[in-house]
């Protein structure tokens, strides 16, 4: 749990007291006969209402924490002559304020976090940039590492859509990831990440610089976007690659266009065309969820601009170095050695240095406004 420096302090109170307030008008609003006759801005004020809810219950909180600490404050200077009732008003000062020290930890750690983010599974998308068949190999690379993590986690991963090299790298790969904590870890990957090393095709011995990127979306909600049949074109063609003489001769894979935005993404894993729809749909609501949020991203508060990078692919985020058996976040000035290690899924380490250097920056981001 985060703990509130001092110069938060009065800005997190009156920020919990703005919250509540906003709360206290939708309720107002939701009950508007006017207001339910109109089901789109019913819905979009209820979604907004229930995600200020737990501000609402701690802003309630910490002010019968303060009211008795007040309370318990006044008696202590009318019993001036009377010890005991001294003492416990004391104990009562102490454990108002703990309570109050406690709501607010909590109202920092949840206005620091995505709220409802967090708890997405993800999809996430590696292609092979500037490098040839090594760029390739790398990406495979960074597929088996995220894997790995995943596996030690007890997640889930499902490939959706992947177009492999002869040498078994891949061009691309889109992999959805599955349990509790997956939006949270894997969220600071979006970008471009650079290896240094001798390819297996360098018969010289020289080290060459090859780049992969990553994109890492928050799985939408079919509540969170809605799309219309009348706004898909939806082919099927045969699958191409590995995958076995069904796959390979039955038109199975689909690709999806979403005519509104010109988005498209393509399914061939599954041997049905009714699976493969399935996934190219989830992988079209991720990517139209991640536009939606990054519009609503420009226009919300500093808190959110002061996060680790951009999510843009096209930022390099972290270099892996073999020589000097290094990785370095570029990011945050982070260095960790033993590359094979974290390939191998032992990545906390870069992780978890990603999320405190983001929550400081949060709080510092909370101090300024």
């Amino acid at each position: 749990m985060a703990e509130v420096p001092e110069q938060v302090r009065e800005k997190l109170i009156g920020r919990l007291e703005e919250l509540a307030r906003r709360h206290r008008e939708l309720e107002q609003a939701l009950s508007d006969p006017e207001v339910v006759k109109e089901q789109v801005r019913y819905a979009e004020l209820a979604k907004e209402h229930g995600a200020l809810s737990r501000f609402a219950e701690m802003q309630g909180e910490f002010e019968r924490a303060r009211e008795r600490r007040r309370e318990a404050e006044e008696l202590l200077k009318e019993a001036a002559e009377e010890p005991d009732m001294q003492g416990l008003a004391r104990e009562e000062i102490a454990e108002a304020e703990r309570t109050e020290q406690k709501v607010l930890e909590r109202a920092l750690d949840l206005l620091l976090s995505d709220a409802g983010e967090e708890d997405r599974n993800v999809i996430v998308e590696i292609r092979s940039g500037t490098g040839g068949e090594e760029a390739a190999l790398f990406a495979a690379d960074l597929f088996g590492m995220y894997a790995r993590y995943a596996e030690k986690q007890g997640w889930q991963v499902e490939i959706l859509d992947r177009s492999l090299t002869d040498r078994g790298g891949f061009k691309q790969v889109t992999f959805s990831v599955s349990g509790a904590g997956a939006s949270k870890k894997l969220r600071y990957e979006s970008g471009g990440h650079r290896v240094q090393r001798i390819p297996v095709t360098e018969s010289q011995g020289r080290i060459h610089t090859s780049l992969a990127t990553v994109a890492v979306l928050p799985e939408a909600r079919e509540v969170d976007v809605a799309i219309r049949p009348e706004d898909l074109d939806i082919t099927f063609m045969r699958s191409q690659g590995p995958g076995g003489q069904n796959v390979n001769k039955v038109s199975s894979c689909v690709r999806i266009v979403h005519k509104p935005t010109g988005i498209a993404v393509k399914c061939q894993e599954e041997s049905s065309q009714h699976k493969n729809r399935k996934l190219a749909l989830k992988m079209l609501r991720a990517m139209l969820y991640r536009q939606q949020e990054q519009e609503q991203k420009d226009r919300r508060d500093e808190l959110r601009r002061s996060q680790v990078g951009s999510g843009d692919r096209n930022e390099r985020i972290r270099t892996y170095n073999f020589p000097q058996d290094r990785i370095t976040d570029h990011r945050i000035g982070l260095d960790v050695f033993g590359i094979e290690n974290v390939l191998m899924g032992d990545c906390d380490r870069l992780f978890d240095a990603l999320a405190q250097w983001d929550k400081q920056q949060r709080i510092k981001a909370l101090a300024e406004k």
